[in-house]
């Protein structure tokens, strides 16, 4: 049994209502996996696709921002409160704020796995359901609209610069 089918099944013992969760769940582990973890190197680190994204300057950023977007949208799905919802915005804005760092960037898109952890305030969410009101779907999307828009502002202003830099260089 792979890690993953253990953490649902661990969690499908602690918590009966996982259920209805448990495609979810199972879609966010595998794709949470394949973002930061897919990947093993010497000394047993593993990395995954987000940060080799991240080196593709401005387009790797996006995708990488918008599948952690969806991670976040399908997690909500499965009544998380405001402040757990919040906290998984705020993990992926730091990783898109300080991947957008030429160089700098890209070593800490390796490190932070922001994916990773989403997936463990998701599960500490559906293995212990605190009384918290789930959060609405305006408050979703003005959480979602924010993350794009730093996105956006940070891939622009890095293609800005890039283009500076080359224009620099050319001296054209």
């Amino acid at each position: 049994m792979r890690d993953r089918d253990r953490s649902v099944a661990r969690l499908s013992q602690r918590h009966p209502n996982l259920g209805r969760h448990h495609q979810s769940l199972r879609r966010i582990q595998t794709l949470t996996h394949l973002l930061d973890n897919a990947i093993p190197l010497p000394g047993g680190y593993r990395v995954g696709l987000d940060p080799l994204l991240g080196l593709v300057p401005g387009a790797g950023d996006l995708v990488s921002t918008g599948l952690s977007a969806y991670i976040i949208w399908v997690a909500a799905q499965t009544g998380l409160p405001r402040s757990t919802l919040t906290r998984m915005v705020s993990n992926v804005a730091l990783e898109t704020v300080f991947g957008s760092v030429p160089v700098v960037g890209d070593l800490f898109d390796f490190t932070w796995k922001a994916n990773l952890r989403n997936l463990d305030l998701l599960e500490e969410h559906l293995a212990q359901p605190r009384r918290a009101k789930a959060a609405d779907r305006g408050f979703l999307v003005a959480l979602l609209v924010i993350l794009g828009l730093v996105a956006v502002v940070l891939v622009s202003g890095t293609l800005f610069l890039l283009s500076l830099f080359w224009r620099l260089i050319t001296g054209g």
